[in-house]
Order: C-alpha cells, then sequence, then structure tokens
C-alpha cells in the first residue's frame, strides 16, 4: 500500500503567534483511529508555514492601502502583514517543535531574501506557492539549494509550468507537483482532478499531487485515488478565528476525518486484478447457492438435471459443475430442497 504523503498547511493560520501554531502542530501530531475497524491510522506527514519578506511582496501604494475588514491586524495592509509574519528564530522554534512531533516541515519561501532562512534550519521541502510559479529568479535560487522542491500550479498553464520546471531542473530533479486552483474556496466545476491524470502522463518522472483549495474532505480523498502522491490542505485549530485563510481550512475535526478518508481510500485501491479475498469466504459460503435437490431422492437413483436446483448455503457444487452430478447414482436418501454433497452421489 502505497502512502500518500499529506501536508497540513499552517500558512499564516497562526496569527502572528508561535504559540497558536504549536497547537496546530500538536493537533496533527497523532495518528488518528477509526474505529469501525478498531484500527490507527497514519496522521499527518508534515506541517507547512510560510516566510514573507515585505519589502518583496506589494507595491508601496497596495502596502499602504487601507485595510479595516474584520480579518485585519493592522490599519494598512502592510501592517497587517507585519503583524502576522513571525522571524526567521520563530520558524526555527516552529521547525524544531515540529521534529519533536515526529512531523516533517515544509518551508514556502516567498522571496529571495527569505532563502536565509536556511541559517537557522534545514527544512524537508520547500514549497513555491502558485504566486510565485513564474518567479524564476526566486525559482533559480531556490533550485541552487538542492533542496527537494514542490511547486503549485495554481495560476499556471503548460507554458508557465514548463519554464519553471526548465529552471529547476538545471540543479536537479527532486520535484513535486500539485494540481492546484487558485480560487478560494474553489467551485467543484472548477476543481478539474483529470488534471492529476494530465500531469501524471506528461511529467511523470516527477512527484504528482494536489493542493485541496475547496470546502470539505471530498477532493484530496478523490485525488488520492486517481494517483496524487502528495495532498496539501490548510488546517487551523478552530475555522472561527480571525484571518483569512480560516474558514476555507480544516478544524480538527476535519484534519481527522480527511486523514481517515485518505488512508482509507489508500486502503481500498488494492491491486489491477479480480480475487476473493479470504474475509469474504464467509459470506460466500452463507449466501452463494449450491446444487439442490428439487424433489425427494432415493439411493440409486440416478440424478438428471429435472432433479436439482439452486439454494443457499454456498458450500456444495456449483452450477457450472452440474455434470459432475447429473448421470450418479445416489447413494443414499436425500429430502427435497437439501444441498447435495460429495459423499451424496457416487
Amino acid at each position: 500500500m502505497k502512502s500518500t504523503y499529506i501536508i497540513g498547511e499552517i500558512g499564516q493560520n497562526h496569527n502572528g503567534s508561535v504559540d497558536i501554531a504549536k497547537l496546530i502542530i500538536d493537533m496533527v501530531s497523532v495518528p488518528i483511529k477509526e474505529s469501525l475497524f478498531n484500527t490507527e491510522l497514519k496522521g499527518i506527514d508534515a506541517v507547512k508555514m510560510t516566510k514573507r519578506d515585505l519589502s518583496e511582496e506589494l507595491s508601496a501604494s497596495q502596502m499602504n492601502r487601507a485595510y479595516t475588514g474584520p480579518n485585519s491586524f493592522g490599519k494598512t495592509y502592510g501592517e497587517h502583514r507585519e503583524f502576522l509574519e513571525l522571524s526567521f528564530e520563530e520558524h526555527k522554534e516552529c521547525f524544531d517543535y515540529a521534529k519533536s512531533k515526529g512531523l516533517d516541515f515544509v518551508e514556502t519561501l516567498c522571496g529571495l531574501s527569505c532563502i536565509d532562512i536556511l541559517n537557522y534550519f534545514t527544512p524537508d521541502y520547500l514549497k513555491v506557492a502558485s504566486r510565485d510559479l513564474t518567479n524564476l529568479p526566486l525559482l533559480d535560487a531556490l533550485a541552487q539549494t538542492k533542496l527537494p522542491l514542490i511547486i503549485s500550479t495554481g495560476m499556471a498553464g503548460k507554458k508557465e509550468l514548463d519554464d519553471a520546471i526548465d529552471i529547476i531542473t538545471k540543479y536537479h530533479n527532486d520535484l513535486g507537483i500539485l494540481h492546484c486552483v487558485s480560487e478560494y474556496p474553489t467551485r467543484p466545476e472548477n476543481v478539474n482532478l483529470k488534471t492529476i491524470n494530465y500531469l501524471q502522463k506528461n511529467y511523470g518522472e516527477f512527484k504528482i499531487g494536489y493542493s485541496d483549495h475547496t470546502i470539505g474532505i471530498s477532493s484530496p480523498a478523490l485525488a488520492v485515488a486517481l494517483g496524487a502522491e502528495i495532498i496539501e490542505k490548510h488546517i487551523t485549530i478552530d475555522r472561527r478565528m480571525k484571518g483569512t485563510d480560516q474558514k476555507g481550512s480544516l478544524g480538527p475535526d476535519g484534519v481527522n476525518r480527511m486523514i481517515r478518508d485518505i488512508r482509507l481510500t489508500e486502503m481500498s485501491l488494492g491491486n489491477e486484478e479480480i480475487h476473493i479475498v479470504e474475509n469474504v469466504k464467509p459470506a460466500q459460503i452463507k449466501l452463494e447457492r449450491s446444487i439442490a435437490s428439487k424433489r425427494n431422492l432415493k439411493a440409486g437413483e440416478v440424478l438428471t438435471e429435472d432433479d436439482i436446483h439452486l439454494l443457499s448455503p454456498g458450500d456444495g457444487y456449483k452450477w457450472a459443475d452440474k455434470d459432475k452430478l447429473v448421470g450418479q447414482k445416489m447413494t443414499k436418501d436425500l429430502n427435497k430442497n437439501e444441498i447435495i454433497y460429495p459423499e451424496f452421489i457416487q
């Protein structure tokens, strides 16, 4: 059974607090228990955070524009973004905490100067946000680190994706490509999960996955059924918290249900063959039909096809085996509507 690499995206859902980030890490650091089959399921593999350099973000006029909505943490958009930004040292603290909980750590770096975070720790993966897929100088610098990269295609067509891959593969091929739609939330008619198959056919040398912005948990599990090897989803400790990403994220219950459905999907895929699993045999014996007597039969009588029909249980001869019975003599008396077992014929 192949295990899907699940990334819980904290992003900025920590609301500028290391303590909240740690609470989210705590939330996803335990295995999931599936009560019906009393099974412990592997939980999330990694958490992801985002580091920005505000000097490499928006134009001065956009940074200075008024930002006074219900999710604002500052009077201007620049003040809002600054409030949400954690320092390199705080990211390192979150990295150490995730590692202490047995989780991988993925870092989205949104500016060239953000690469200095590698002076503090080494993430397991570097992530490129959809908006930066055309930021070729950033891609070049990230690829030069030789760390494994994951890119999202949320704002890209084939040309943009090919340009990004050409830059990255100058340095290495350790690359994951996530199908993504940068609509928040993504409408079902725009999800187009079959893009995963397209990526597998055309970029099969890389790991193909899915970054989800839909409401709910069905799309990630469906993506796994289509062969996605990586799943990324926004997570939070409380969807009612202040913040633009909170409502579109999964809270504790949603995270558990998504992981459950992904892991059960993995278990359910099986192999490309038809076979009878061992656990089906009790039902097969109970419910399938076997050849039975259609009338009272006497020892010495020769069976004809008119003497037999099919009844449960299914532990006797099947209709495909009727030639083994028709024309044979009964060795014992047998009442009507009883299964004809091998010891009843000679």
